[in-house]
């Protein structure tokens, strides 16, 4: 009787096993209906985020979408990056996107570069798991699948429309989201502290007194020896 129950158990748990392992393939997971980029366009800011393997943006992430006359998509964005494990810098990045299949807007490709020499190159799956347009959206990548269709290396950002937050019903449909993407409890928040345009302050002063070095960018600063040392290291 023993062992027909936990052959029984046994059957239960490869099933939900299995189940979930579907759940998790890449391919399965849905995204915004009918995206509409024009509505999307604008200013989002992170609040939080799923990184990557490797050099990720760290804090103060926002990101400005503008839908060009033929229906093209570009976007500039911002945010802290830290190098050599304490030395943190800012990026500046400008990416492009284009539709694979045109009956899935939801699921671009994005190519970006970064707008200074130490910052990479190269491009990613971009794809709008949900939005709203007006208060939030998800977005989700992955760089690698396993064998059974998961993800291997992949990143998510929550963005809202404004930094200070979401309201409890709308945190309540990201959470779900982030299940669906099985990326629950992987997140940690983005901080949006102002940091960043308070550095660009203190460059324009800093320049207007005729000082420095310093390579411009909107949400920070470093000398140009430091942005060789920085290239060096990264391209080594």
């Amino acid at each position: 009787m023993k062992y027909a129950q936990y052959v029984f158990l046994a059957s239960i748990f490869s099933t939900v096993e299995y189940s979930l392992a579907q759940t998790c393939a890449v391919d399965s997971f849905s995204v915004k209906d009918n995206f509409d980029p024009k509505r999307y366009a604008g200013k989002w800011y992170a609040l939080a985020k799923k990184d990557p393997e490797g050099l990720f943006l760290q804090d103060n992430i926002s990101a400005e979408y503008t839908v060009e006359e033929d229906g093209t998509m570009t976007a500039s964005s911002k945010g802290r990056v830290k190098l050599f494990g304490f030395w943190v810098i800012c990026a500046d990045m400008a990416a492009q996107y284009t539709v694979p299949d045109p009956t899935t807007p939801a699921k671009m490709y994005m190519t970006y570069q970064g707008l200074a020499s130490y910052l990479s190159s190269g491009g990613d799956n971009y794809w709008v798991i949900d939005t709203d347009y007006d208060n939030y959206a998800i977005t989700y990548a992955c760089r690698s699948l396993k064998e059974d269709g998961s993800c291997d290396d992949g990143y998510s950002l929550i963005f809202s429309r404004n930094p200070r937050g979401l309201p409890p019903a709308i945190q309540r449909i990201v959470r779900q989201k982030q299940e669906e993407i099985c990326m629950s409890g992987q997140f940690q928040p983005v901080l949006q502290s102002g940091t960043s345009s308070q550095l660009t302050e203190k460059w324009l002063h800093r320049q207007r007194a005729g000082g420095g070095d310093h390579i411009y960018s909107q949400c920070g600063q470093a000398t140009a020896s430091q942005a060789i040392i920085a290239y060096k290291f990264l391209t080594l």
